[in-house]
């Protein structure tokens, strides 16, 4: 991916040297160039001040200053947290000073004296690098912030399912092609004393008897229609006499591997459903 020519002209450049002759020198090769946002300072003191308000997008930095030195300098750019790359391009004349230039975290050094048509091309060139590294860094903030709003959502969904199944007093159910309970789920068992048949995998227990097999069995033919049902009454006979009366809503959901269906009562805001009435 190449960085288009406008933003490469249009990119933020810091001169730092304490001899003019070298700043004015290198204003007028860059603004010939095209280059609209070139700075400058002969003060290497101010530079990590400078880099901190502005986030230069390259500096040009000589190594050999009065007062404080290059490598000096970079040390302390190296402390910005706002930017962890180092835009430095560093201008010497000294050949010994080239690895220990790079070594220190320059990206790229010019020799002195200017080749100008070096100069203008290690520029360039590092200029593109440096903006498609800023691309790439905004666009992992951009895909980390989408993740941490998607994950808060699914977090927020989760929560509010949860919630819904706990203060619901609705039942979820699974039955296979014989209509044997594999799975329940919901508090209106334990509230009600409902006992289903053998879950599939688990120990035996209780079957109640009294319900009235001939509804049963119309619920069945209803579900193995693939029909869905609302307020379906079907009733039992408990064992002290006493009769119950439940209504039940749902809507089959048949598996390819097995005729199995699911009830859920899609009107009540995605609560599986199972309500009950004693008559």
């Amino acid at each position: 991916m190449m960085t288009p020519a406008l933003d490469i002209l249009g990119a933020s450049i810091l001169i730092v040297d304490d001899q003019d002759a070298n700043v004015q020198l290198l204003k007028r090769l860059l603004s010939e160039a095209g280059y609209t946002r070139v700075a400058s300072t002969m003060d290497p003191r101010g530079v990590c001040a400078l880099h901190r308000k502005n986030s230069y997008d390259l500096i040009l930095l000589d190594l050999q200053m009065t007062g404080m030195d290059g490598f000096q300098v970079m040390e302390g750019l190296k402390t910005n947290d706002i930017d962890s790359y180092l835009p430095v391009i560093v201008l010497t004349a000294q050949p010994g000073h080239k690895l220990r230039a790079l070594q220190a975290g320059a990206k790229d050094f010019i020799s002195k004296p200017f080749d100008l048509v070096e100069v203008k091309v290690r520029i360039h060139n590092m200029l593109e690098v440096r903006l498609l590294y800023k691309k790439l860094e905004n666009y992992n903030k951009a895909l980390e912030q989408t993740v941490y709003e998607r994950t808060a959502e699914l977090r927020e969904s989760e929560a509010r399912f949860r919630s819904l199944t706990e203060l619901a007093s609705d039942w979820y159910w699974e039955q296979d092609e014989n209509g044997k309970f594999t799975k329940v789920s919901g508090p209106a068992m334990e509230m009600l004393g409902i006992q289903v048949d053998t879950l599939a995998g688990e120990a035996s227990t209780v079957q109640l008897a009294g319900w009235n097999e001939a509804e049963r069995a119309a619920l069945r033919a209803t579900i193995a229609a693939r029909q869905p049902f609302l307020d379906f009454a079907f009733g039992r006979v408990n064992a002290d006499g006493s009769r119950q009366q439940f209504r039940v809503s749902g809507e089959p959901m048949f598996r390819r591997e097995a005729i199995a269906w699911q009830a859920a009562d899609l009107r009540r805001s995605s609560c599986y459903g199972f309500n009950s009435r004693n008559a």
